[in-house]
């Protein structure tokens, strides 16, 4: 993750390099570089979803949570932005971005319907509906940060202030 991170497009021997193996050893594992990234992009999301659990997202109000749960998997993603970058903009079918976000849109869904269970979210709208507008709007953050227009922090708060709104966070 270390090499894809320092140079996205680095192959398959710079890899083994780093790993301290060989090339075949490499490939025995990951037959093509997009098996390679692949996996790597599985071990991202494993990132991810482990720091949003230590974020303890059964605690405290649900908007508390909800944020804390975003502010980790932003930090956790956030150690190899140019990888981050690389794997976002590789083809992926429907399907297989649907497996790798499942485990974070888990556990959104179990905060936002916590909340809107305790009155504290709008339940007007579907939990699923506002799973997928959270990480389209985390995504959009990520997007205005990479792309020089906003700096992190900026984004972190509009993605926090959208959310809330957008979730009808009693506050």
């Amino acid at each position: 993750m270390r090499v894809l991170d320092a140079e996205p497009d680095a192959g398959v021997a710079a890899v083994a390099v780093a790993a301290g193996v060989t090339r075949q050893t490499v490939y025995a594992h990951f037959p093509t570089r997009e098996q390679l990234l692949a996996a790597v992009l599985d071990h991202l999301t494993e990132q991810v979803v482990a720091a949003m659990d230590a974020a303890d997202p059964g605690t405290g109000p649900a908007a508390d949570a909800l944020v804390r749960l975003l502010d980790a998997a932003r930090r956790a993603s956030g150690r190899y932005p140019a990888l981050v970058r690389k794997l976002g903009s590789l083809p992926v079918g429907q399907d297989g971005d649907h497996r790798r976000h499942a485990p974070v849109a888990d556990r959104l869904k179990e905060v936002i319907e916590r909340g809107q269970g305790t009155g504290e979210f709008d339940d007007r709208l579907s939990s699923d509906w506002l799973v997928a507008v959270t990480i389209s709007l985390a995504h959009t953050a990520s997007a205005e940060t990479d792309a020089g227009r906003m700096p992190g922090e900026q984004a972190a708060e509009a993605l926090r202030t959208s959310l809330l709104r957008v979730l009808g966070a009693r506050q």
